[in-house]
C-alpha cells in the first residue's frame, strides 16, 4: 500500500558541527554502517520499493553510497564477503533524487518530492532518528494507516524537561498506543505543552498533505515546518499518531550520536563481544 518514501537529508547538520562541515551528518558511521543505510533499510524492510532523497547540493556521497563503484566492485571480486558488504544498499530500492535548493524548513523539503509522489500516500523519514526494533518503526506505521486511511505521525513520550526540543500531540486512545490528535502545538515550553508526546521523524501521509504545504508556503512565505501544515490538516481531517514500539537513537547531536554509536557497536555481529568486554 505505501510504496514510496521521502528521506529528506537536506539539512545542514549544524549540531555537528565542525564535522558537519564536509561530511554529510547522514554519512556518518554507526558501527560500520552510515546513519542513512538504517534508514534507508527500515523501508526497505517495511516494503518500500522507492527511496527518494531530498539532497542539497554539497551532498553527493549519499548518492554515491546507493550506487556502484565498479573500481572498488572489481578490486574486491575475490573477496565476495567485502564484495556484497558494498553492493547491499545498491539494490536496497529504486532511488531517485531531488534537491531543495535552499533551506527553508522540512515542509519545504517534502514540498520539492511532489512530483515524484503524484497522488499517492508516502512516508517520510529523517536522519536524525534511527529506531531500531525487530518490526521496523515504519511498519508498524503502516499497519495504523491501513486501519485508518488517514495521516499518522510517530510519536514518543519524552521527559516534560524536553518538550521544548519537539511538536507536542494531545490526543485520545482509540486503539492500542494509536491516539487520535485533538491538537499539536510546535516546541512549547513546559507550561503550555498539553502532554509529553513527542513527534519524532517519521510520518506517513496521504497526498493531501501537498496542499496544505503550498497553501501556508504561500502565507507565510519562510520557513516551512510540518507541524504547520498538521496544524491545519487535523481541523478537516482526523490524524492520528502512533506510540512506536522500539529504541530510538537520536543521532542529530553530539551526545546522542556516541550513544548510537555504543548501541550499535555492542550488538554488532563481528566485534560485539570483544567492544562489551572493553566497555567493562
Amino acid at each position: 500500500m505505501i510504496k514510496k518514501a521521502v528521506i529528506a537529508v537536506a539539512g545542514f547538520g549544524t549540531r555537528l558541527l565542525p564535522i558537519t562541515k564536509t561530511q554529510p551528518k547522514e554519512m556518518m558511521a554507526l558501527a560500520d554502517k552510515p546513519i542513512i543505510h538504517y534508514i534507508a533499510e527500515e523501508a526497505t524492510q517495511s516494503g518500500i520499493k522507492d527511496i527518494i532523497f531530498v539532497l542539497s547540493e554539497n551532498k553527493k556521497s549519499i548518492k554515491d553510497y546507493f550506487n556502484h563503484n565498479n573500481k572498488l566492485e572489481q578490486y574486491l571480486k575475490n573477496k565476495p564477503q567485502l564484495l556484497k558488504q558494498i553492493i547491499e544498499p545498491v539494490n536496497m530500492a529504486n532511488f531517485f533524487y531531488t534537491y531543495q535548493k535552499k533551506m527553508a524548513g522540512c515542509g519545504d523539503a517534502i514540498l520539492c518530492a511532489e512530483h515524484l509522489i503524484k497522488n499517492e500516500p508516502f512516508a517520510v523519514m529523517f536522519g536524525d532518528d534511527v529506531i531500531d526494533n525487530s518490526v521496523p518503526c515504519l511498519r508498524q506505521m503502516i499497519e495504523v494507516y491501513k486501519k485508518y486511511k488517514t495521516a499518522v505521525v510517530a510519536v514518543q513520550r519524552v521527559p516534560r524537561s524536553e518538550v521544548s526540543k519537539y511538536g507536542i500531540v494531545k490526543g485520545k486512545m482509540v486503539g492500542g498506543r494509536v491516539y487520535k490528535i485533538e491538537s499539536l502545538v510546535e516546541k512549547p515550553s513546559i507550561k503550555k505543552a498539553p502532554s509529553n508526546l513527542a513527534i519524532v521523524g517519521r510520518y506517513i501521509f496521504p497526498s493531501e498533505i501537498f496542499k496544505y504545504l503550498r497553501e501556508i508556503k504561500a502565507k507565510k512565505g519562510k520557513e516551512l515546518g510540518i507541524s504547520d501544515a498538521l496544524i491545519e490538516m487535523i481541523k478537516d481531517v482526523p490524524v492520528y499518531a502512533y506510540e512506536f514500539k522500539g529504541t530510538r537513537l537520536d543521532c542529530g547531536n553530539k551526545l546522542g550520536y556516541l550513544k548510537a554509536n555504543v548501541y550499535f557497536g555492542k550488538k554488532h555481529k563481528e566485534i560485539g563481544k570483544e567492544f562489551n568486554r572493553w566497555l567493562r
